[in-house]
């Protein structure tokens, strides 16, 4: 292929950074420019025009995904296979040198790699080896110290403990845990990335080679790199090399993983005269959504500077709803998926992204309602979360003793000293006398000898309590006094890192669930038998199968590099995005506007955000005002659906008719503020309707079920 044929179908930009000349380069590419077709056409142009060996290039992704599809892409350009090309994720590369130089980095040849349950457990152990206590020395807590003293290329003895006695206890875990690894012969995946490190830092025969070897190093996703990674990079190009950097960094979301944005200003420094282009035309987004992005993302400082633009359509304005709450949220979305689908469109094309996993709970249950199939893409439905579950399983042993499966899963979460020879004597027992698990453990505990028969009856004794305690409480409130008094939050918050946070919010969301519960009157059974069957009903149907066309549902930071030709960005309220510990962070700040943008060029045709004057959301009530993101978007690029009702004023204004008159009558003789009854759910005062006719939609607060979307040629409703 010759350079003219390999340039063909490139924009300007595109072209420019593909044949540029031999020297460090940074491309500065915005969402949906081509990033990754500059990246293949570059290695191509390499081998092809500029005539360097496929031994000699090695190109550098974040994903295995990404690293396959830039294979698969530059074999069918190239015509011969990409086998010789060193194309992989900075795990996986620096995986394949440490087979390599097994020697040279004092590993056995058939060393493991362990992941993050397994460094878990052997952090446990260390810990209980000393005798220290787990409460205290959180072994998740340890395991954060260790991988982010990695991820910034430390080692135990490059530490000072700066005189406190904790973080010097930390330093002599991390000490432990490694001597304990090298005795295994087990890498972490943090150890990966600094032992390949270490290994050209040590041995300057062997970066000599790689050196040589690679003077083409090319970089996807340059903003998402981190302390080691980096500096592994730099090392290895050297003065000689020739590194090609492509990156964004209004998109880099992933600070809390360690991702340093500045390492692009950095790139810069280390790397005088580095070449830049800028990719701006997008292929994505109508002109409307990418000029309301680019507005929201001019208010960050700092930046390398782009503007993103197209060719194509002006489109749709970007539609912002007020919400009365979490419900009316969902309906609202819903009803536009329906709507959206009946013009012909897939369901499939429609996207829902939060910020929070919590969120997903409502959009689940309304579209569950409507029957639309949806899936929760890089994540579990809410009933299904490992948390979740835990806090159920206890809920169930509570309400039925000789659930065996809820016994095994929580009889040693947290963890109480039952391990398992003891859960293997009560197993045994029960099964010799046909007896449940629960019984058999009451039996059990005077031949398990005195600590762990105290453990044991010190959890039966708990779960009695709770039984106790909770018996004559309203549903939420049960759910509520469980999961703090089992001790599941404090278990949960022991994780530092954003997954604890979120296991946390998730259960707390547990209980606004159990307080939004409409229970199944027809069963006749108590409430909270009601809702652990709800729980199982929705924790294993309508999902759609990967093949099925159902909304996709994913959290913001899941959506980057996807598209959709419809989208819509819930939650949008300050306090839940930006989330409230940024707010007063300038760097958390500018992340979650980053953030904001990525949500925002997921969208090809339609783009909605929403927020709730009302929510709740993690257990509590909140009276959210619209995000500043919201804000930061000129109001030329926004259509309001419904304005925004204060509660401080009345619900409804009269508008002034053309005759003179004060117009109240809305569709099918219902007025705002209007006082009806619906029967099934009671007496409720209407807040706004949307459209005309029978077809027009309904928002009315009912007394005892709170706000509801209705249809007005079927709610049937009587004026009161």
């Amino acid at each position: 292929m010759d350079a003219p044929h390999l340039l063909a179908g490139l924009n300007d930009e595109q072209r420019a950074a593909v044949s540029a000349p031999l020297a460090p380069t940074l491309v500065l590419a915005g969402a949906g420019s081509g990033k990754t077709r500059v990246l293949t056409h570059r290695v191509a142009w390499l081998v092809q025009v500029e005539h360097v060996s496929p031994h000699g290039i090695l190109a550098v992704t974040f994903t295995n995904k990404a690293a396959g599809e830039m294979r698969g892409r530059i074999e069918s350009m190239l015509g011969v296979p990409s086998a010789p090309l060193w194309i992989g994720t900075f795990h996986g590369i620096a995986h394949r040198l440490l087979r390599l130089h097994w020697r040279e980095t004092n590993l056995p040849q058939a060393f493991q790699i362990i992941d993050s349950d397994d460094q878990l457990r052997a952090i446990r152990k260390i810990i209980k080896s000393l005798e220290l206590d787990e409460s205290r020395w959180v072994p998740k807590e340890v395991m954060w110290f260790i991988n982010a003293r990695k991820d910034e290329g430390l080692r135990a003895k490059d530490l000072k403990d700066e005189g406190d006695p904790n973080r010097r206890q930390f330093i002599k875990l991390y000490e432990l845990y490694q001597e304990q690894c090298d005795r295994s012969g087990s890498v972490d995946f943090a150890e990966l990335l600094l032992r390949a490190y270490e290994l050209l830092r040590d041995r300057p025969d062997v970066l000599s080679h790689y050196r040589n070897r690679f003077r083409h190093v090319l970089v996807d996703e340059f903003q998402d790199t981190n302390t080691i990674q980096y500096d592994w990079l730099k090392l290895l190009v050297g003065p000689t090399g020739v590194p090609f950097a492509v990156g964004d960094d209004d998109q880099s979301i992933y600070r809390w993983r360690g991702a340093k944005v500045e390492n692009l200003q950095q790139y810069r420094r280390d790397f005088p005269g580095v070449q830049l282009f800028r990719l701006e035309q997008n292929y994505r987004s109508t002109g409307n959504i990418l000029e309301a992005a680019n507005a929201l993302i001019s208010n960050n400082t700092g930046r390398l500077g782009k503007n993103l633009w197209t060719s194509g359509e002006r489109g749709e304005p970007v539609r912002l709803y007020a919400a009365f709450n979490e419900r009316d949220e969902a309906d609202f979305v819903v009803n536009r998926v329906r709507d959206w689908t009946l013009k012909g469109g897939r369901r499939s094309d429609c996207a829902i992204l939060y910020r929070s996993n919590a969120q997903s709970r409502t959009f689940e249950e309304a579209l569950l309602a409507a029957r639309i199939p949806y899936r929760v893409y890089g994540g579990l439905r809410f009933f299904e979360r490992a948390e979740i579950k835990d806090a159920l399983a206890y809920l169930r042993l509570i309400f039925n003793r000789v659930d065996d499966a809820s016994f095994e899963r929580i009889v040693n979460l947290p963890a109480r000293g039952i391990g398992t020879k003891t859960l293997d004597t009560v197993r045994n027992y029960a099964r010799a006398n046909a007896c449940s698990m629960w019984q058999a453990a009451g039996a059990c505990i005077s031949e398990l000898g005195n600590r762990l028969g105290q453990s044991l009856h010190g959890f039966l004794v708990l779960i009695e309590q709770l039984d106790q305690q909770t018996r004559n409480l309203p549903l939420h409130e049960q759910v509520d006094h469980v999961i703090n008094a089992t001790g599941l939050v404090a278990y949960y918050k022991q994780d530092k890192g954003d997954r604890g946070e979120a296991k946390v919010e998730n259960l707390e969301e547990l209980v606004t669930a159990a307080r939004g519960f409409e229970p199944d009157e027809a069963a006749q059974m108590p409430a909270l038998a009601n809702f652990l069957s709800h729980a199982v009903l929705e924790s294993g149907e309508d999902q759609a199968d990967e093949w099925e066309d159902g909304v996709q549902m994913m959290t913001l930071h899941s959506a980057k590099g996807l598209e959709f030709p419809i989208v819509f960005m819930c939650g949008m309220e300050d306090g839940l995005f930006p989330s409230q510990r940024s707010i007063t962070d300038v760097g958390g700040l500018e992340e979650e506007r980053r953030l904001c943008y990525v949500g925002t060029t997921r969208a090809m045709k339609q783009l909605f955000m929403s927020y709730a004057e009302q929510r709740r959301l993690h257990g509590t009530d909140t009276y959210g005002t619209p995000s500043r993101f919201i804000k930061e978007i000129p109001p030329e690029f926004i259509e309001e659906i419904r304005p925004r009702i204060q509660v401080s004023r009345p619900v409804y204004v009269p508008r002034s008719s053309g005759s003179g008159r004060m117009e109240e009558e809305r569709p099918g003789g219902i007025r705002l503020g209007q006082r009806v009854r619906h029967q099934k759910f009671g007496e409720g005062v209407v807040f706004n309707v949307e459209g005309d006719g029978s077809n027009a939609h309904i928002q009315i607060n009912f007394e005892r079920h709170g706000m509801k979307t209705l249809v007005l040629g079927y709610a049937n409703l009587e004026p009161v």
